[in-house]
């Protein structure tokens, strides 16, 4: 006997199934223990994989397949022992081999990875046997005398309990020998057992579940509307692995999405590779423009590609582009595409928050504003804005709503200034989750020319807009045939022409309803759906070629 030697039995028991033939029912397109042939191939030759069974159709498929198999249609378990039951057949197998690892095909979500790598942790630790094990927190009760009496509280150590997945024992463990030093192996992900048909659905979900990567941007100088669309994305197609590639100085963005419990890491090489090593079925990138050289991998690599506001040389490469803040398109080549590339507000994808919210009655005294520059805010136009509206505010009896985000890096100074100017009807908000209350109740806002256009728009709020650069100046939606006094790049903050645009809103209420008028003609309520309904037509795609 050669104590290198490893082998993988798997019993398949047909009698001791909980889903009548499930053994031989395909599950996510494969048969239970064609899935556990294959995941015991990655590990072993087929020589070395023995099926235990009581059935001839499962002894054919085992024949075909070219692995091992002991067949005796008498057998049956009778208890959870597994290496009890299986004792003399394990004992026979010690003879040619120092290891048996017990594989359950019921666990289908274990992957040839899992078994090397328990299997190197039963090496390392010299143990006797090595036992799947996941860890649970419950309190458990006993019941005595028909009453409940508690056994271990919730409070108390956290309980791990087998998984049926795997076993790994040496053989002279079992010839006469003890078993004395058993570790176990954590496999909290994987280690859900099909014991029902709830469990069965379960697997057969998780088995099809594609890998989603999106590529974010957001920081300072770009603001953080990439990052809130792509988390909004990720929420719709939660039935999928998700993970998050954000760029080299996207440190903000990163931290943002990471708090949302979504796998996040931040580019260390080249882009490409940082993606391309998660092994994508697509790819979303939200970062603005895409060079071409990185498209040009993801292709390579026959992965289908979604790009958000991307008007770059690597555009032309992508599968679909939705650049849903450009009204039209910046290029001659992409608007030969209308197909692939989508332009305009009808592919603006409002946010839940915002389809449950009460959009604003149009007042002619007006009662509140917002002032919010997005999620950074550089120039601090916030502040700015504040100090040219707020006495006027003060002399009309206008409360104030101040909302910055994230990324705003001047937040003390606002809020000593705003302690300081001491108005009972100013309220500032910083980071705020629901935008949608903060704009409940406005009638008028002074904003940056960003993706909270779109959501002031389906508010019915008139707003002043100010483009903090040249791209934003491209977002064309926020013009006055959409409800919005645009007055422009403001490369240097003009107060005078901001307050003057202000009082005209403010007291002159016809031209307020104007603008309130041609907002409510717009909707962009079943939007997302469309956007997300093509997303996930590609992964679908992907998954059938």
């Amino acid at each position: 006997m050669t104590e290198t030697r490893r082998c993988i039995v798997i019993p398949a028991i047909k009698k001791n199934a909980v889903i009548p033939d499930q053994l031989v029912k395909r599950l996510a397109g494969v048969t239970l223990i064609q899935r556990a042939i294959d995941t015991a191939r990655g590990v072993v030759p087929a020589h070395d994989v023995v099926v235990v069974t009581d059935s001839q159709e499962i002894s054919l498929i085992c024949e075909r397949n070219g692995v091992r198999v002991h067949y005796n249609a008498g057998l049956r378990f009778t208890s959870l022992d597994i290496i009890t039951e299986m004792k003399s057949i394990l004992r026979e197998l010690g003879n040619d081999y120092g290891h048996i690892i017990i594989y359950r095909a019921s666990c289908p979500l274990l992957t040839w990875v899992d078994i090397d790598d328990a299997y190197k942790t039963f090496l390392e630790d010299e143990a006797d046997c090595l036992v799947t094990v996941k860890s649970v927190r419950h309190r458990i009760w006993e019941v005595h005398q028909g009453r409940l009496e508690s056994f271990m509280s919730e409070d108390e150590s956290e309980l791990v309990v087998e998984s049926k997945a795997l076993i790994i024992v040496k053989s002279d463990a079992l010839d006469g020998g003890t078993i004395r030093h058993t570790v176990p192996y954590f496999l909290n992900d994987r280690a859900m057992e099909i014991n029902s048909y709830q469990d069965w659905w379960l697997c057969e979900r998780l088995l099809t579940q594609r890998r989603v990567v999106f590529v974010v941007a957001g920081y300072p100088a770009i603001g953080m509307g990439h990052v809130f669309r792509s988390l909004m994305l990720a929420h719709e197609i939660a039935n999928h692995k998700v993970f998050f590639v954000c760029t080299k100085e996207s440190e903000l963005a990163a931290s943002n999405i990471a708090a949302r419990d979504y796998k996040t890491v931040i580019q260390q090489g080249e882009l490409w590779e940082d993606v391309l090593a998660l092994d994508p079925d697509l790819v979303i990138n939200d970062m603005l423009d895409t060079p071409r050289e990185y498209m040009e991998h993801l292709k390579a690599a026959n992965i289908p590609v979604v790009n958000f506001e991307d008007e770059g040389p690597g555009s032309v490469l992508a599968d679909q582009v939705v650049n849903a803040l450009y009204e039209e398109p910046q290029n001659e080549t992409n608007g030969k595409q209308p197909e692939r590339f989508l332009y305009g507000h009808k592919y603006f994808c409002l946010r839940d928050e915002f389809l449950q919210a009460e959009q604003n009655a149009f007042r002619p005294a007006p009662k509140c504003i917002l002032i919010t520059f997005g999620g950074t805010d550089m120039p601090d136009y916030t502040r700015q804005t504040l100090d040219t509206v707020e006495p006027l505010c003060r002399e009309r009896g206008i409360a104030i709503r101040v909302v910055t985000g994230p990324g705003y890096a001047h937040r003390d100074e606002l809020v000593r200034h705003i302690k300081a100017l001491g108005n009972p009807l100013l309220r500032f908000e910083y980071a705020t989750n629901i935008m949608s209350r903060m704009m409940e109740g406005v009638d008028l806002a002074i904003c940056s020319a960003g993706r909270t256009v779109y959501e002031l728009a389906h508010m019915h709020i008139p707003s002043i807009v100010l483009a903090q650069h040249e791209r934003e100046a491209r977002h064309t939606f926020a013009r006055a045939d959409h409800g919005f006094a645009y007055m422009g790049i403001m490369r240097k903050f003009n107060a005078g022409r901001l307050r003057k645009v202000f009082v005209e809103l403010i007291d002159e209420p016809e031209r307020r309803n104007v603008l309130y008028q041609r907002q409510s003609r717009i909707h962009f309520e079943k939007n997302k759906a469309k956007v997300v309904s093509g997303i996930l037509k590609l992964l679908k795609k992907e998954k059938e070629s």
